[in-house]
């Protein structure tokens, strides 16, 4: 903060005090008072003609505060030279100004401070307040502050108060004004049960230390440089310069020692009756100290070291230092908080989508649970028609055994007939062979899809597995926060392979039940051919019946030497036999009148027979 800023920060009360009507202007005569004084404390020569030049060509009247500072930074500010005048002078008029205005405390009260307490407590609020105006201190210098004043008066600062000060009022949590804080300070709870003396000293000290860049002061015993006695002096330590006096009054000052980067200060034994020495060591001479005790010079030796440090890093005050750094910490804090609720809204943001993809998986497995119940409940139904078919059928198969027993016994005459019809039933068999391995078929289809189902069941505790993985991607998010971007382009990846693996399963699934779809086609054709067959065998049963005849005198009786043992029935034990039963009276009508056509065949050729031996077809 350069000596400018600290210039326009007093004047900007004493413009704000002229402006009465709170408008942000003031006449041209009261700003013409305000520059010459101005000037005067300044030590710079005044132009009262100057104002009346600049503001010329604007009769409007009264002029604001944007309006008087390029006349005040050209013809004011721009022709100080600094260390021609003093800055106190000038906060002085700017106080007397601004304090008729704004300064109004009560004056019955015990804990009220004198007015100079108030101008000091007010030059230290500029020294600390923020480079913006209006003009504000915020709570972090207001307790530094504080714990400053507290510390000199050798009290504890209780910060519960200031925290409950600042708490009571939201506004003031950004800062607060001066007259705020001198209200805060005649108050009493700062300074509560403590000697208005000792809180005046105590503010002075500050005063001097903050804003008079006092870095230490004391008594402290210096040896002669010609006579080589010591003497007690008062000793005030500034940036680049150490001064003496011959009292704390600092009414006469006996001599100014210029510090600089060749100057250094050591610790000395204990001589001539002195204890605590040390020496300050410039390009031209050694001076010789002794303090009161160890940790004075302790105190000393730190205090001229940091006024040679920053007069070697060019600084001129330590306290703008420390203000520079401290607002630097400021910022850095409130970047550090933005970015952590920056961050926790984009968490806030993730933990949204994924609780959103968490219920869209918990409808998709939902949706997955109600496909499941309903196949099983259609292989329910399919079992229960398994089960019906095949007590129909093992009804038929009883029919048939019985009809088997009645047909060999009606068929023992007819070996010959059975011999031709062998190789009838050896294609019914190798129909049957066939059929079975139809049903191997099916059944293994069955398996596979019971696998397939499995499988399903399998890329299920998968996904499951990946939502689990998914669990733990977002405590990893939460250790590093640096990566959220690019996890959470993972896990939308991830999700979306996990949505083509269930879709591949899909396809799959559809994929068997099209196989098993085609193994019934298959199924069926087969049973239709064994109905054919057996619708054959059937017919044949009744042409025989329709050919015989009983056998005249003197012809011979067939041999029986033959046995019909040999002829069976096809196994009628697979439930598909009975689908379609009633289905192919077309085919049927066919294969009458083939039959037609054979039983004529057959009467021509028992007509050729001789000696009573009959050729049966």
């Amino acid at each position: 903060m350069d000596l400018r800023s600290e210039l326009l920060k007093s004047i900007w009360y004493g413009f704000t005090a002229l402006d009465l009507e709170k408008s942000g202007k003031v006449s041209k005569s009261q700003l013409k008072v305000l520059s010459h004084n101005l000037c005067t404390v300044l030590a710079i020569p005044h132009d009262p003609v100057a104002l009346e030049e600049h503001f010329r060509d604007d009769d409007d009247g009264p002029v604001s505060s944007q309006g008087y500072m390029p006349y005040l930074n050209k013809y004011i500010l721009d022709k100080v030279v600094e260390g021609s005048f003093e800055k106190e002078n000038v906060d002085e008029l700017c106080w007397t100004l601004t304090a008729k205005k704004n300064y109004q405390p009560d004056r019955a009260s015990d804990t009220l401070l004198p007015e100079r307490d108030a101008f000091r407590l007010w030059c230290l609020f500029n020294f600390l307040s923020e480079d913006k105006y209006p003009l504000v201190m915020v709570a972090d210098e207001v307790e530094y502050l504080l714990k400053k004043i507290c510390a000199a008066m050798s009290i504890e600062f209780n910060c519960v108060d200031l925290e409950d000060f600042f708490s009571h009022d939201a506004m003031q949590q950004n800062g607060i004004t001066v007259w705020v804080f001198l209200e805060l300070m005649n108050s009493g709870k700062i300074t509560r049960g403590v000697d208005k003396a000792i809180v005046s000293m105590a503010i002075e000290e500050v005063y001097r230390e903050i804003v008079g860049d006092v870095l230490k002061e004391g008594y402290l015993w210096k040896k002669g440089q010609l006579r080589r006695n010591w003497k007690e002096r008062w000793f005030t330590l500034r940036p680049s310069v150490l001064c003496y006096y011959t009292g704390e009054d600092r009414k006469d000052c006996l001599g100014n020692i210029a510090l600089d980067g060749n100057c250094c200060v050591e610790a000395l034994p204990d001589r001539d009756g002195k204890r605590c020495m040390f020496c300050l060591k410039t390009i031209s001479k050694t001076y010789e100290m002794s303090a009161s005790d160890t940790k004075q010079r302790q105190e000393w030796t730190t205090a001229i070291q940091t006024a040679i440090r920053l007069d070697v890093e060019g600084k001129k005050s330590l306290h703008k230092d420390l203000k520079l750094k401290r607002r630097e910490q400021r910022e850095q804090r409130e970047k550090r908080r933005q970015s952590k609720e920056e961050e926790l809204q984009r968490l806030r943001a993730l933990q949204e989508e994924r609780e959103r993809k968490l219920a869209e998986l918990e409808l998709l497995k939902e949706a997955q649970k109600q496909a499941q119940e309903l196949l099983e409940q259609d292989e329910l139904r399919r079992r229960q028609q398994h089960e019906q078919l095949q007590r129909a059928l093992e009804v038929q198969l009883k029919e048939a055994e019985e009809a088997r027993v009645s047909m060999q016994a009606e068929m023992a005459l007819k070996e010959e007939e059975a011999e031709r019809q062998r190789k009838r039933i050896q294609e019914l068999e190798e129909m049957q062979r066939r059929l079975e391995e139809a049903l191997q078929q099916e059944i293994k289809a069955r398996l596979d899809e019971e696998a397939f189902r499995y499988a399903q069941a399998g890329l299920l505790a998968e996904e499951e597995e990946k939502m689990k993985a998914l669990m733990a991607l977002q405590e990893e998010q939460e250790e590093y926060i640096l990566k959220t971007q690019r996890e959470k382009q993972e896990l939308k990846q991830e999700m979306e392979a996990k949505s083509r693996a269930l879709e591949e399963a899909q396809r799959q699934l559809e994929e068997v039940r099209a196989n098993r779809h085609r193994v019934d086609q298959d199924v069926v054709a087969a049973q239709r051919k064994l109905r054919q067959a057996s619708t054959n065998v059937k017919h044949w049963n009744v042409q025989m019946n329709r050919l015989m005849r009983p056998i005249g005198p003197g012809e011979k009786r067939p041999s029986l030497g033959s046995s019909f043992s040999t002829f069976q029935i096809p196994s009628q034990r697979d439930p598909g036999l009975r689908l379609r039963a009633r289905s192919g009276s077309d085919e049927r009508d066919d294969e009458g009148k083939e039959n037609v056509e054979n039983t004529c065949d057959l009467e021509k050729r028992h007509s050729h027979t001789s000696n009573g031996d009959m050729d049966i077809p």
